[in-house]
């Protein structure tokens, strides 16, 4: 995958192409058209006529994304909309792409793209522990359909792919200040070799097809409970990498969230205890391809807006410090959730 690009990637997406792509697989679109909250790539709420039957039924609106050029190859986009309807097949609720066609992905002007049904939501109190416990039991669900096969062409949550290549590639583009260069890459260093420890000490976990982000914005919550969406970054992974990212506060605060999520997550799936040792590595690494997917994007003009603080002297400093942070903290005992 070839993540830089010299123009940016979304320049000839206009309105007319976004309306143009939507009615070119049979919708009736009345003109309104709403961007939504999306970097990675462009999702668009649009509006419709009335009456247009078909896999909205008698829906007044749909959602469109586009994705990122030259991001995922059309096997791993579809490889995930496959498990996405699978987890739907099974009555969990995920939003998946509507088959159109007899495919969920289609093309136009040069962008690849995906419809959906509209689904509200707020996002889910993680305070609560009742809202965990729920969140674990459908996580729980979640895994053990990814449990039952593997992905064939997505790529796997590993040490390599977010933290070697992150580090390399920061360093070879030179955004990382001169003056902070051998601090910033030492302290790199150090952490990629705490994560690969911990995933040496972890090798005998299972991996399964994962969510891959699944931070409280990609879960929103109804009165009839949460449902799943942006299944973007599904990968191959450990299970507690869908678990950590719900967790808050110092380690007594998320032992306690942790245990209410896996009094819900073990009714549907088995959680192997050996994984708790990864949290702190997975958080590392997360950390180092967050700064390398910023860095890559930079060329996006929605970045810089979005990000004003990103590539800063401050920025890296800080990221020096938080990379030492983590050295440590990959050295602590595991979380606990018995306690």
């Amino acid at each position: 995958m070839n993540d830089t690009f010299i123009a940016p990637p979304y320049a000839g997406l206009t309105p007319d192409v976004v309306l143009n792509a939507v009615e070119s697989v049979g919708f009736l679109a009345d003109g309104r058209q709403l961007a939504l909250n999306s970097y990675e790539n462009r999702v668009y709420q649009i509006g419709l006529e009335e009456d247009q039957g078909g896999p909205l039924g008698d829906a007044r609106f749909l959602v469109a994304k586009f994705y990122r050029p030259a991001r995922w190859t059309d096997e791993e986009i579809l490889e995930e909309h496959e498990f996405a309807s699978e987890l739907a097949a099974r009555e969990i609720p995920v939003v998946a792409a509507l088959e159109i066609g007899g495919t969920t992905l289609h093309h136009h002007a040069g962008y690849r793209f995906s419809l959906y049904p509209r689904r509200g939501g707020r996002a889910p109190e993680l305070e609560d522990p009742n809202t965990l416990e729920w969140l674990g039991r459908f996580i729980g669900r979640i895994h053990g359909v990814g449990a039952t096969k593997p992905f064939e062409h997505r790529p796997a949550l590993d040490v390599a792919s977010f933290g070697t290549a992150s580090r390399d590639w920061l360093l070879a583009h030179d955004f990382i200040p001169a003056d902070l260069r051998e601090a910033w890459s030492g302290a790199a260093a150090l952490a990629i070799e705490g994560a690969q420890r911990a995933f040496d000490r972890a090798a005998g976990v299972a991996r399964i097809r994962l969510h891959g982000d699944c931070h409280a914005g990609n879960v929103l919550w109804t009165p009839g409970g949460p449902h799943f969406v942006d299944f973007d970054d599904a990968r191959t992974g450990p299970a507690v990498q869908d678990l950590w990212m719900l967790l808050s506060g110092d380690r007594a605060s998320m032992s306690a969230q942790l245990r209410h999520v896996l009094a819900g997550y073990e009714d549907f799936a088995t959680f192997d205890g050996h994984e708790l040792a990864l949290v702190e590595a997975l958080r590392t690494l997360r950390l180092l391809h967050y700064s390398a997917w910023l860095a890559r994007r930079w060329n996006d003009p929605a970045f810089p807006m979005a990000f004003p603080w990103f590539n800063t002297q401050k920025y890296w400093q800080d990221r020096v410090l938080e990379l030492k942070e983590q050295v440590a903290a990959m050295q602590e005992p595991p979380l606990d959730p018995a306690r």
